[in-house]
């Protein structure tokens, strides 16, 4: 298991000079030197006088305003900050992180701001506090026949295929776990 930056993320920050003209840190000076203060403002500067997409631009501007408030959060700072409100939740999560840290060493546990992605060579799985009494798990499990607690369709916009909604710590059981190895598996 690890914990790391996105590979996505990773990804567009290193194809970044060749579709963008400079480096991030490139990037970063230019937005210092333009000494601006709001995110909005950032955005027409960079896609206005230079030509950068929205996508990148928008992702050169968030890390820029990550930087100067002292870097990206921990990744456990996130998870707590999903929880902070959800606590009775938490034990939920416990449950399926300590599953899937059983499939392997190649588990990738990845925080973001309202979810958890967990990857393998690609995303399996989310897991979301999605109100005060309820977990969403979504799965990738293409080719899997949805049933009435794991419903199929675009969970996520789109992310997973599958999805239960779980209530209870009691109901991370066989059911969940087979659910999260098959997704598990499908990722290699």
């Amino acid at each position: 298991m690890s914990l790391s930056i996105d590979p996505q993320l990773q990804t567009m920050i290193n194809n970044m000079p060749e579709k963008t003209g400079k480096s991030l840190e490139e990037w970063f000076v230019i937005l210092n030197e333009a000494n601006l203060s709001k995110h909005g403002e950032m955005m027409k500067l960079l896609k206005g006088e230079h030509d950068v997409t929205h996508g990148f631009a928008n992702t050169i501007v968030l890390l820029f305003r990550q930087q100067a408030e002292g870097g990206a959060p921990a990744e456990e700072d996130l998870v707590a900050a999903q929880y902070s409100k959800k606590q009775a939740l938490k034990p939920i999560y416990d449950k399926v992180i300590e599953i899937v840290e059983g499939f392997g060493e190649d588990v990738e546990i990845a925080p973001k701001k309202n979810y958890v992605s967990l990857r393998r060579s690609k995303q399996f799985a989310i897991i979301k506090p999605a109100t005060k009494t309820r977990v969403d798990l979504g799965f990738n499990a293409k080719g899997e026949q949805p049933t009435d607690r794991f419903t199929g369709g675009k969970a996520f916009g789109g992310m997973c295929t599958h999805l239960v909604q779980l209530t209870s710590l009691d109901e991370v059981d066989g059911e969940v776990e087979a659910w999260l190895k098959k997704a598990y598996e499908l990722a290699a």
